[in-house]
């Protein structure tokens, strides 16, 4: 972990840089070579982990670069013996973490470029996501040395444009499948109460929406009690609006229109909306400056820079969560699904029975399974998970690989979203910098994040109130 960290600070064309990144290099490749098949994951699981493991490590190692505390510790363990240096050039500060989160987004656009169309992990294509850790840990390195040869002028642009905007779209994004899974939740609550008039079922419905509703006023008095003192009208006027746009949702979603136009619209979907909603204005208040002495968190007891490591930490942790959940639920914005079967026995005069003889072991457990299909004893995914186990027997490792029959989401776009994080993150943490501080930085203690993050939860009502009233304002278009 220490050459993991030191590495992209000592950025330097020196012999002991050299043998520095040389030595993490062969630490890469030889774990990658103890590792089986360069350490292939078969779980789709375990590889967003992975990926969200390596943004949580790059986000730290931005947050660390925001300030010299990171590099005088790290003298400090040499007993001063190294003095890092950049070529001349600040190790930390703004360029400093826009460079590092620059080498991260150029290594998810890169690919999701290789990994356009990938549909099953028996295209080959498919190794370059769930394999080949080695190597690409060498690779994201490399990319992070190599930013510091870059000028800074450049990364004056990328930060104040292009990374503002990719920022802006993760954010919207986020908010986007937020409702979509607020639709998503209720509606698959419904079928299921439909299917089987489950009461286990109608309890997890009726208990979360009513748990979500009091968790929502329950934060609103919170901040009431201790953020919207006297002279605190920013936040007065953020928990007002959220608590009245609030109302208005919930009763808009059992207005009887939109309940004519969308029956399966309700009080869940707006329940989750309102909770998250909350949350954000929550959160806003809690971690704005206290100049005004509107942030009593700040001012409470306690080890100052073990609450800052420790938030920094949980904002990071927050970061990666959301990114994997948001890159692993895009494809919902595709409508597509990588798993199609065809339909059995619609050929003319087919009798189905097994009317061959089965060249191999494997040939006649196939014929039975898809005779059990066509007959309606077995589904039809039986046939792609007796695929699945065919192939997991067949290279001897025990496991199950499940996206041989299709990938459980869409790699490009996962990869797409990865690179919009980055750019979140750079910009998150680069926002009003206190470039006299020596310690370590505060991460969205800024009035610019406050205000994010309440513009944000009104967007996101903003979303949920038009995917109420579209089927209205435009039924043709949207259908009953």
């Amino acid at each position: 972990m220490g050459a993991l960290l030191s590495l992209p600070l000592m950025a330097v064309p020196s012999m002991g840089t050299l043998m520095s990144f040389g030595a993490s290099c062969c630490g890469a490749a030889a774990c990658s070579a103890i590792c089986n098949q360069c350490g292939i994951f078969k779980s789709s699981m375990a590889t967003r982990i992975a990926y969200a493991f390596l943004l949580l490590v790059n986000s730290i190692i931005s947050w660390l670069m925001l300030t010299p505390w990171a590099l005088k510790k790290l003298e400090h363990l040499t007993l001063d013996y190294v003095n890092i240096s950049c070529q001349g050039k600040q190790c930390y500060g703004y360029v400093a973490v826009q460079r590092v989160n620059f080498a991260l987004g150029l290594f998810h656009l890169i690919l999701s470029v290789l990994l356009l169309g990938v549909k099953s992990s028996r295209d080959g294509r498919a190794a370059l996501q769930n394999g080949y850790w080695g190597p690409k840990l060498i690779v994201w390195l490399a990319f992070v040395v190599l930013t510091f040869f870059i000028p800074e002028n450049f990364f004056q642009v990328w930060g104040q444009y292009i990374a503002l905007a990719g920022a802006m779209l993760f954010v919207l994004l986020g908010l986007i499948l937020l409702v979509d899974l607020a639709h998503t939740w209720a509606e698959y609550c419904l079928e299921k109460i439909e299917e089987n008039d489950s009461r286990a079922w109608r309890v997890l419905l009726i208990g979360s929406t009513l748990g979500m509703f009091t968790a929502s006023f329950a934060m609103t008095i919170i901040m009431y009690i201790f953020f919207a003192q006297s002279g605190c009208a920013m936040n007065q006027a953020a928990i007002t609006v959220n608590l009245i746009v609030l109302l208005i949702i919930t009763a808009v979603s059992v207005h009887p229109m939109v309940q004519e136009y969308n029956p399966k619209a309700g009080l869940a979907q707006a329940a989750m909306v309102s909770v998250y909603c909350t949350y954000l204005t929550m959160s806003a208040v809690s971690m704005e400056p206290d100049d005004r002495h509107c942030n009593p968190l700040i001012r409470a007891g306690g080890t100052r820079t073990a609450s800052i490591v420790l938030g920094a930490i949980v904002t990071m942790l927050t970061i990666a969560y959301t990114t994997t959940r948001a890159a692993t639920q895009g494809i919902a914005l595709n409508g597509n699904s990588s798993h199609a079967y065809s339909k059995l026995g619609d050929e003319e005069g087919e009798h189905g029975l097994v009317d061959q003889q089965p060249s191999s072991r494997r040939e006649m457990r196939a014929e039975a399974l898809r005779a059990a299909v066509e007959a309606g004893s077995l589904p039809a995914n039986a046939l792609d998970d007796s695929d699945d186990d065919d192939d997991d027997s067949d290279d001897g490792r025990g496991g199950k690989d499940d996206e041989r029959g299709g990938t459980q989401y869409n790699y490009a776009l996962f990869h797409v979203i990865f690179l919009l994080a980055t750019t979140w993150v750079a910009t998150l943490l680069t926002q009003n910098i206190d470039y006299e501080a020596t310690g370590v930085a505060t991460v969205g203690r800024t009035y610019w994040a406050s205000w994010v993050k309440i513009v944000s939860s009104w967007v996101c009502y903003a979303i949920y109130s038009w995917s109420l009233l579209a089927p209205v304002v435009l039924p043709g278009r949207f259908g009953n």
